[in-house]
């Protein structure tokens, strides 16, 4: 079992536009930098229109040193409905699914699977919808996803766009568990933990924490989050 725990990140990027109205996809990938992290799961990483072009250019993101898991939709996207997924030089992708989630929204999530220092692993990015019925609804749905897949380690990682405790979603993902998390929206004054980690039985959260470092209270309007994890 490796001794360094793995870290995992989630970050809504709000299409790289800050507080300041400007879009810095520079200052995003700073904040990114910062994260000490060797997966990095995004939301938000493109425009809202189609084409849907990214609003984090995947060669900004390759030149500071990210493997960009191609995902794209036609146009340039960087990800799958905004969701996107970065990865350090070291890690190796075995395999990439897209999952359409149902809901009055367009929404969907990203399935990868890794090869790590921790053996494999399989990390879905999510962006959940506004309304609860439907979060609740493409919970269920990944879950049907995972039940037919191969079993392997997993963590599912995103803006779950829930304000409560949280006790509707635990109902909706048996067998996973809610990393303890600090609120991360809005950033410069967090009241809500909207971005969560699920992980199954066979990891362990070695830490978790919100990153507040500057410029991260500008640069969105959500906080990135972190996970060290290890094998349970």
């Amino acid at each position: 079992m490796p001794s360094t725990p793995l870290r995992l990140a989630s970050y809504n990027l709000q299409k790289c536009v800050g507080l300041d109205l400007r879009r810095r996809p520079d200052r995003s990938l700073r904040v990114i930098a910062g994260l000490g992290a060797q997966i990095v799961v995004l939301q938000e990483a493109d425009k809202r229109l189609p084409p849907r072009p990214a609003a984090l250019p995947a060669h900004m993101a390759r030149e500071a040193g990210w493997q960009v898991v191609d995902l794209g939709e036609p146009g340039g996207s960087l990800g799958w409905h905004g969701n996107a997924m970065l990865l350090a030089p070291d890690l190796r992708v075995t395999g990439t699914r897209h999952l359409e989630l149902p809901g009055l929204e367009p929404r969907g999530a990203i399935a990868v699977d890794l090869a790590t220092p921790l053996g494999p692993l399989r990390v879905l990015g999510v962006h959940l919808g506004l309304v609860k019925r439907y979060r609740l609804l493409q919970l269920a749905a990944i879950m049907r996803h995972l039940r037919a897949a191969p079993p392997s380690p997993t963590v599912i990682a995103g803006d779950f766009n829930d304000w409560g405790a949280g006790r509707d979603l635990d109902a909706q993902v048996p067998g996973l568990r809610f990393v303890p998390s600090a609120p991360s929206f809005p950033s410069p004054r967090p009241v809500a933990a909207l971005d969560r980690f699920l992980i199954s039985p066979d990891l362990r959260a070695h830490s978790s924490g919100v990153y507040h470092a500057r410029p991260a209270r500008i640069a969105s309007d959500h906080l990135p989050v972190w996970v060290d994890l290890a094998r349970a």
